[in-house]
């Protein structure tokens, strides 16, 4: 499962392994959350970066990412159609619009994901055409601020892709790993994978023995104190 975390060449992307990508995908995002503090950083994105259509899977992959700032001419999002059909599959397009009411994601947006195999979107910014999405692309999930009808042509434009960028209040760097379930998102930064995926699998084995022993004790407190960790 050791991936090369030295810095990826400019126009290339770092790929991890299937099995790395399945091992986090039945990890829980709140215990990804706690083993990415435990390294010393935040990886949990803010709570309103919430799940708008859930997919088929728990959401993982590398992030590319896009940023967007407010413009008054009208044009087509450059950098997002860039990142949809020039990344690689299975990656993650992460969209930095400040948070910004305007739907930066929609449903042409998502067929030409669907297309090129993404893997799902996270976005610091609204998302439109959510029923279409959600009929037509089922297996294809996306996070975002929120749903908004409004479009993006002459509030926003795109000034750069593959660029560090800030999503619910964490820096996403391309390439970095992303998870999303039902909780919410977490970020994992590249250097950090493997330590992190170590410290989650051994959090999760934590909680599954001290839910048994507070079942099997009749208490929380016990159970609780057992691992001193809620």
């Amino acid at each position: 499962m050791s991936e090369n975390t030295s810095p990826a060449p400019a126009g290339h992307q770092r790929r991890y392994t299937a099995q790395t990508l399945d091992a986090f995908r039945v990890i829980t995002t709140a215990s990804l959350a706690d083993a990415v503090e435990h390294h010393g950083q935040r990886g949990y994105l803010d709570g309103a970066i919430r799940q708008i259509a859930p997919g088929g899977s728990t959401l993982a992959g590398p992030a590319v990412t896009v940023r967007e700032i407010p413009a008054a001419e009208a044009g087509p999002p450059a950098h997002a159609l860039q990142a949809i059909d020039e990344s690689p599959a299975g990656s993650i397009v992460c969209i930095d619009a400040g948070g910004a009411d305007i739907a930066v994601w929609g449903g042409l947006m998502t067929a030409g994901a669907v297309a090129r195999d993404l893997a799902g979107c996270v976005l610091e910014g609204g998302v439109r055409d959510v029923t279409e999405i959600t009929r037509d692309f089922p297996d294809f999930p996306v996070y975002a601020r929120s749903t908004v009808a409004a479009t993006t042509l002459g509030r926003m434009r795109t000034v750069a892709f593959n660029e560090p960028v800030v999503v619910g209040g964490v820096e996403i760097r391309p390439d970095d790993l992303i998870v999303a379930d039902r909780d919410g998102v977490v970020r994992i930064p590249v250097s950090l994978v493997e330590a992190v995926l170590h410290t989650a699998q051994e959090i999760e084995e934590r909680e599954k023995e001290q839910t048994r022993h507070i079942l099997d004790s009749g208490s929380l407190r016990d159970g609780l104190a057992r691992h001193n960790r809620i």
